[in-house]
């Protein structure tokens, strides 16, 4: 058994992405690391805060979020559920292709646990997935009842 597959280590990946082709390389990446964690999708913010106010989404989780999307953007949802005592606690990774330092500062200012630029799908997708294996399998998270 790999430190992954450790039952109190079972940690969500909740995916907030509008492009279909960087999910496929977050979960393609997962696989090739044979990380089994369960993952959710949602296609923009006002979805995913749709999922978390229904409990769709089981505690603990670890949100990979894209700043660019339709309807609700990344850093409109992370205003959001910092707002929301309930989710203000939430881990979250911002996973993009904006470079911009504007955005960092608005995420960083916004608690965010790191800010990763997408570069391409494949080898970039598999060394972020990979830092977010180690780092689930390292920090502690609270158990949820």
């Amino acid at each position: 058994m790999n430190g992954c597959e450790l039952p109190h280590k079972h940690v969500t990946i909740f995916i907030i992405d509008d492009d279909d082709v960087d999910v496929i390389g977050i979960e393609r990446a997962l696989k090739k690391l044979k990380i089994a964690n369960p993952t959710v999708r949602a296609r923009d913010g006002i979805e995913a805060l749709d999922l978390l106010h229904k409990k769709a989404i089981p505690k603990p989780f670890i949100i990979l979020l894209d700043i660019n999307m339709p309807r609700m953007g990344g850093i409109e949802f992370l205003k959001a559920i910092r707002a929301d005592d309930s989710l203000s606690d939430s881990i979250v990774f911002m996973l993009t292709t904006s470079s911009d330092d504007q955005d960092k500062i608005l995420a960083y200012k916004k608690n965010v646990a790191g800010y990763m630029v997408k570069k391409q799908v494949g080898e970039s997708f598999l060394n972020i997935v990979d830092m977010l294996g180690h780092y689930w399998r390292v920090v502690e998270l609270p158990v949820y009842e």
